[in-house]
């Protein structure tokens, strides 16, 4: 049983933050929809769930609404709450409009940002680059995320951010399997670290070619995946 051990705190930029039960129920789910434990399309069912987690059903049902408004689980009438499932157009819609918020921050964002921002994204990318090397996928990934989020950050535009949010959300599963073999995953530690090099030389306009390179990229390591497996999104 994969019993969740609440912790009494977390370090975040200096400042304790106590995690409560929910958050924990929350992360744990989220985790097992991005690494497939929780497949596209699947059921939820909450008194395995609850086994599984070793929590009463009030924090798993709490953490299905959570998961509902981020688009990763969905109400379905006579089935109850499944895994979101989502086809391949809508997902290479997400990854585009995604591209044009980030590739559009990237641009402001190297003007607004500061020395501080932009080394503590150089400081995320040191750090993902050392799981790359370790072959720790899911702490990589959830770096990888920070990263995208911290540069459309950058541009010190509210809306964006809210707006990327929301597209990271739905984004999760589908930017975790595409990395899902060796070659891909590779490929896309390159494309970061074109990504920081134009960040490190303020450089807009080679930064948002990076990324819009690193979205095309993604798209073709998405289809590719879609054609080669039955996974579902």
């Amino acid at each position: 049983m994969a019993k969740i051990e609440l912790r009494d705190a977390q370090l975040t930029g200096g400042v304790i933050q106590r995690r409560t039960l929910h958050d924990e129920v929350v992360d744990r789910m989220r985790d097992m929809i991005v690494e497939g434990e929780l497949r596209a399309g699947q059921r939820i069912n909450e008194t395995e769930l609850c086994g599984h987690l070793g929590v009463s059903r009030t924090p798993v049902r709490e953490a299905i609404k959570t998961l509902a408004s981020e688009g990763l689980i969905a109400a379905v009438r006579n089935k109850g709450a499944i895994v979101n499932h989502l086809g391949a157009h809508e997902i290479l819609q997400l990854l585009e409009a995604a591209a044009m918020i980030e590739q559009h921050a990237a641009i402001v964002g190297v003007i607004r940002g500061t020395d501080e921002e932009i080394a503590e994204i150089c400081s995320l990318h040191n750090e993902m680059r050392s799981l790359f090397e370790a072959r720790d996928r899911l702490p990589y990934y959830k770096l990888n995320q920070a990263i995208h989020t911290s540069i459309v950050a950058l541009a010190h535009n509210d809306a964006l951010n809210s707006m990327h949010e929301g597209l990271q959300m739905r984004l999760r599963r589908i930017r975790y399997v595409g990395n899902e073999k060796p070659t891909s995953w590779s490929g896309a530690m390159r494309e970061h670290e074109l990504m920081i090099t134009a960040l490190k030389a303020r450089d807009g306009k080679a930064l948002s070619d990076a990324i819009g390179q690193h979205f095309e990229k993604t798209n073709e390591r998405i289809i590719e995946h879609l054609r080669e497996t039955s996974d579902r999104f």
